[in-house]
This record gives C-alpha cells, sequence and structure tokens, in this order.
C-alpha cells in the first residue's frame, strides 16, 4: 500500500479532512447568501444595454489616445444637432498638452509612492523590533506595537487619504502621508516576521558577550535580515505605486484626478493612455527590483 494510501486511510486523518469539507460548506455556503442578497435588493443588474456599452468601452480601449498625437485629426470638427459649427479643434495640439499633464502628474505619484513608502519603512522599524517576538521586548511595550500596526494595517489608504486632506489639504503631502501610515503596519508585520525566523543561536552568541541591546541589534540581527528587509522595502514600493495611482480621487494629487477626470467623461481612450502608462511604470519597477533582489541574494 502507498504512502498516500496509507494516508487517506488512517482513521487520524478524516477528522481533519471532515473539518476542512465542513469549512468549504461553511464558505460556499457564504457565498450563496452574498449572491441571494444580493439579488434580493436587485443590485445585481448589468445595466441598460451592457453589450453596447462594452462593445464602444472595447473600442476606445483599443485606440488610446495618445495615438492623436500622430494620427489626430488637425481640424476636428463639433457641430450641434441643427449642423451648427461650434469649434474646430486640432486633436494633435490637444493630445500632446495632455501627455505633458499625464507627465507631470506621473512624477508626482512616482514621488508620492517613494517618499510614503520610505517614511512607512522608517516609521514601521521600530515597531517591528517591539513586535517581534523572539526579541523579547517588554510585554506591555510589545502589545502596543502590536496593536498599532494591526490598525495600520486594516484602515486603507484611501481612508487615511480623506482624512489627512481635510486637516493638511489638498496637494501630495496628504498622499505621502496616506501611504506612510497605511504601510507603516504592512513593514511592521514584514519586519517582525523577518527576525522571527532568525536562528536565535548567533543572537544568543552575541548576548553572551556582555553586548548592550543596540550592539546586539547592529551585529546580530541587522546583517542576517538585511537583505529581507530591502526585499520588503521594494515589494511595498512597488504595491504602493499602483496604489498611489488613486489617491487624486480624493485630492492627494497624481494620476487619479486625470483618471477621475476620464472616467466621469467616459473617455476611455484617454483611460488607456493613462493605464498604459501606469502598466509601464510597474514593469519598469518590478524589472529593477527583481535585479536588485538578486545582487543582494
Amino acid at each position: 500500500m502507498s504512502a498516500t494510501a496509507s494516508t487517506l486511510l488512517h482513521p487520524l486523518a478524516w477528522p481533519g479532512r471532515a473539518r476542512f469539507l465542513g469549512l468549504v460548506l461553511l464558505y460556499g455556503a457564504l457565498v450563496l447568501a452574498c449572491l441571494a442578497s444580493l439579488a434580493a435588493a436587485g443590485d445585481l443588474s448589468l445595466g441598460r444595454n451592457p453589450l453596447a456599452n462594452l462593445g464602444k468601452a472595447i473600442g476606445d480601449f483599443a485606440h488610446p489616445s495618445f495615438l492623436d498625437v500622430w494620427f489626430g485629426a488637425e481640424g476636428l470638427e463639433f457641430r450641434s444637432d441643427d449642423g451648427t459649427l461650434l469649434r474646430v479643434e486640432d486633436r494633435r495640439a490637444v493630445e500632446a498638452s495632455f501627455l505633458q499633464a499625464l507627465a507631470r502628474a506621473t512624477w508626482v505619484t512616482f514621488q508620492i509612492a517613494t517618499l510614503g513608502s520610505l517614511l512607512a519603512a522608517l516609521l514601521a522599524l521600530p515597531l517591528g523590533l517591539l513586535a517581534a517576538r523572539n526579541l523579547n521586548a517588554p510585554r506591555l511595550l510589545a502589545w502596543a506595537a502590536k496593536a498599532l500596526l494591526d490598525t495600520a494595517r486594516a484602515v486603507h489608504t484611501l481612508v487615511f487619504g480623506l482624512v489627512l486632506v481635510g486637516i493638511v489639504g489638498l496637494g501630495p503631502t496628504a498622499g505621502i502621508l496616506a501611504i506612510a501610515l497605511h504601510s507603516m503596519g504592512t513593514y511592521g508585520k514584514l519586519y517582525a516576521e523577518s527576525i522571527e525566523a532568525l536562528d536565535m543561536a548567533s543572537v544568543e552568541a552575541v548576548r553572551a558577550t556582555g553586548a548592550s541591546p543596540p550592539q546586539v541589534f547592529f551585529n546580530a540581527v541587522w546583517p542576517a535580515v538585511l537583505p529581507q528587509f530591502v526585499g520588503h522595502h521594494l515589494y511595498v514600493w512597488e504595491f504602493n505605486i499602483r496604489d498611489s495611482t488613486i489617491l487624486g480621487l480624493i485630492g492627494a494629487g497624481g494620476l487619479g484626478l486625470l483618471i477621475s477626470e476620464a472616467v466621469s467623461l467616459f473617455q476611455w481612450s484617454r483611460l488607456a493612455t493613462i493605464l498604459l502608462v501606469v502598466i509601464a511604470m510597474v514593469v519598469v519597477f518590478d524589472a529593477l527590483s527583481r535585479r536588485i533582489r538578486q545582487a543582494l541574494s
């Protein structure tokens, strides 16, 4: 009899499998309850003419607006229903102006993500050290640090942004602080988990020499966790580049404002251009961060 078959037939395996099956059934019941509740409230509707709207959106997305810089009409006429000429527009000049605004907004978005991530990493470091169980921080401080990290991680960046826009006003500062406060929770959790995975033998060996806590940290803990910390920072930084693109929706600056304008005016071709910029930014950053992680490994 194979090892797999003997495991399946072992009586102790069945209670665990029964509990897993029960959890799966419970999850299925939860999904059905959600669907039934939405259906009863009439909130599962696809709206009017969904196929026609989808076809128009796909057609607009297939022609990103930046193509008009080269192929747009230089004398596009806008007329009223009775044929009266309202205005003549040079699509090439208009789109060139939009691309300049897009470049400025992209730089602001990158600044928000970069500075917010750095601030979060610095704020989270002492909290992560306190939350790591194997460093044996005072229980009250460890509990307070973990509670603060959990709270920061639980509140979405947009919620922080809405509050901070009301406190510090419109602009990138609110976005930087919103990114920092939310990401602080993520950094702190990753830091603590990295420290808890350490081989404590080397740490105890340094402690046995009579080293002070700062000396133990810089000689035993920091060199061992630094590559992981850098990897965590690059990952969260990349995530925040994506996250910061929507902060402009609440007045924090960057690409979010352009996204909001494009969506509200149903300018899907312009939205396609903005999304292509976001995708390119993330792909380039991912490639660079991968090379950095490989160099550190």
